[in-house]
């Protein structure tokens, strides 16, 4: 049988003979947001569907056989993907942000090559104002073991000869007065296996920053299904989705991570 629905009681009650003919009764507290007609409906382990007219609706608690269910709160098909999408989104976005930073601290540290990326940590006192050296200056490498410092503003010399000095990056510059070149000098075997450790620390760093992203998810389905939104089965497969995807971007952490070791490593 079907029940015409109208919008503007705010219960429902919803009996619907089956084959065995058993009723079951379903009561939604939530307006509709459109009258119809009830014409099917579906259940599954966890939730059922309901179809009010052409659209479908969510209760996401499973009536109960014979007797009434009590109050369902229902959501759309539209405001659960909603939900669902702004986490994933939200997730993918802090985690790819997370390999960004493990690839930038990585580029800082030099591995006797010359690299401008090796300046990338440094600010100056440009004016009273902290600013980047490359904000204010053009980095270049003209050959594997030096790098030019050449500022936009010549009066900003003696500020970035300081900043540098100043600097963990262990090079001491040349101010010719025009531009500041820096000697980049070969790593000794102990140092090289010193920062190889501070590398791996920061590669292990990067995967808790993904773990607690990992977290923070789980903790935002579980409350979709302490709120009636989500389903049980909803969150163990969504929870599945997003090991699969901190997988990937640990992977991902492991991938700079090696680059940079093998750089690091090699005489």
């Amino acid at each position: 049988m079907t029940i015409a629905l109208s919008p503007a009681t705010p219960v429902r009650l919803l009996c619907q003979q089956q084959l065995t003919r058993k009723p079951v009764l379903f009561c939604f507290q939530d307006k509709f947001p459109t009258s119809g007609n009830v014409v099917c409906w579906s259940a599954s382990a966890n939730y059922s569907s309901l179809w009010v007219g052409a659209r479908r609706l969510q209760p996401l608690v499973k009536p109960s056989w014979g007797k009434r269910s009590g109050i369902v709160r229902c959501a759309t098909i539209e405001e659960i993907e909603a939900e669902k999408s702004s986490i994933e989104k939200d997730v993918k976005e802090r985690m790819e942000k997370t390999v960004e930073t493990v690839r930038s601290n990585f580029n800082s540290i030099r591995t006797g090559r010359a690299s401008p990326a090796m300046l990338d940590k440094i600010e100056v006192d440009y004016y009273g104002t902290p600013v980047s050296l490359k904000s204010i200056a053009q980095i270049s490498t003209p050959d594997a073991t030096s790098i030019l410092v050449q500022p936009y503003d010549k009066s900003s010399l003696k500020a970035i000869e300081k900043a540098i000095v100043s600097s963990d990056v262990g090079m001491t510059p040349n101010n010719d007065g025009e531009v500041i070149r820096l000697a980049v000098p070969q790593l000794t075997s102990d140092r090289r296996k010193e920062l190889s450790k501070i590398v791996s620390k920061q590669a292990e760093e990067g995967k808790v920053a993904i773990r607690n992203i990992r977290r923070d998810a789980l903790k935002a389905y579980e409350k979709l299904e302490k709120e009636k939104k989500l389903s049980e089965d909803n969150v163990k497969d969504l929870s599945s989705d997003l090991q699969k995807v901190t997988d990937e971007y640990m992977k991902k952490i492991d991938i700079v991570f090696k680059q940079k070791e093998k750089e690091l490593l090699k005489v």
